[in-house]
């Protein structure tokens, strides 16, 4: 008994180194986890941030090209407006040349008139 009661504290010391060896590991092992773990979502970070960086340039060149097309879009708006005002004025002439061709074709025709009442005028005159 007396040589247990010396290994006692022996004994106790060795439970106690093995089961603080198998918690350092269990430590290690967590820890090795957690850093995979810290190390996947780093790279998910990373490419998700590429992936932001190329859309903010896509999104650049899209602005730009609609800005661009905005511009040719108004540019394009100015032009028909002066074509639309360009084809009044035209409309306003051909429809004062068409009264004008009313009036002289008016004229034309009271002077045909005339001019057979003239003729028969001087028919019945020279008979």
């Amino acid at each position: 008994m007396e040589v247990l009661s010396k290994n006692k504290p022996v004994l106790i010391l060795s439970v106690l180194c093995v089961l603080l060896f198998v918690l350092n590991i269990g430590s290690c092992i967590n820890s090795q986890g957690k850093a995979s773990a810290y190390r996947k979502e780093m790279a998910q970070r990373f490419d998700v941030e590429e992936k932001i960086a190329k859309l903010s340039q896509e999104k650049a060149l899209l602005v730009e090209t609609l800005k661009a097309q905005e511009k040719e879009s108004q540019e394009d708006k100015a032009a028909l407006e002066v074509a639309k005002k360009a084809l009044l004025q035209e409309q306003l002439v051909c429809q004062t040349i068409k009264d004008d061709l009313q009036k002289l074709t008016k004229i034309n025709e009271s002077l045909e008139l005339k001019l057979k009442e003239s003729l028969k005028t001087v028919k019945r005159v020279k008979k």
